[in-house]
């Protein structure tokens, strides 16, 4: 009698444990669901898409200049000189504050000023 009572305690303790672990494997997944939801509908990350569209535009054209203010924050100023030096490396000039900038064979960064080269 003590065994089938055990028995029965056991099959229940393990029936209502594993219910719930379903319920917490449901519920994960609804949060992760809801939160990519949440991320691809917020206003920040469509700010976020039209800048880095600029980012790759101004990446692909090394003819637009890329100005850096004193009002610029830190991680914009970043992104810009990234930017100056990924195009340098990739066509060997840049507009960089309405100058252009060029890299010869050498790795070696000058500009062009009345005709000569002035090495940075």
């Amino acid at each position: 009698m003590k065994i089938v009572f055990f028995i029965s305690i056991f099959t229940l303790l393990f029936l209502f444990l594993k219910n719930n672990q379903i319920k917490i494997k449901l519920n994960k997944k609804n949060e992760k669901i809801s939160n990519f939801k949440k991320n691809k509908l917020s206003k920040e990350t469509n700010i976020n898409k039209i800048y880095l569209r600029n980012d790759e535009r101004i990446n692909l054209n090394p003819d637009i200049n890329i100005k850096v203010d004193i009002y610029d924050k830190e991680h914009e100023i970043f992104n810009k000189i990234n930017i100056h030096r990924a195009r340098l490396a990739k066509f060997k000039k840049s507009k960089f504050n309405g100058e252009y900038i060029f890299l010869d064979e050498n790795q070696n960064v000058y500009k062009i000023v009345n005709g000569t080269k002035v090495y940075l």
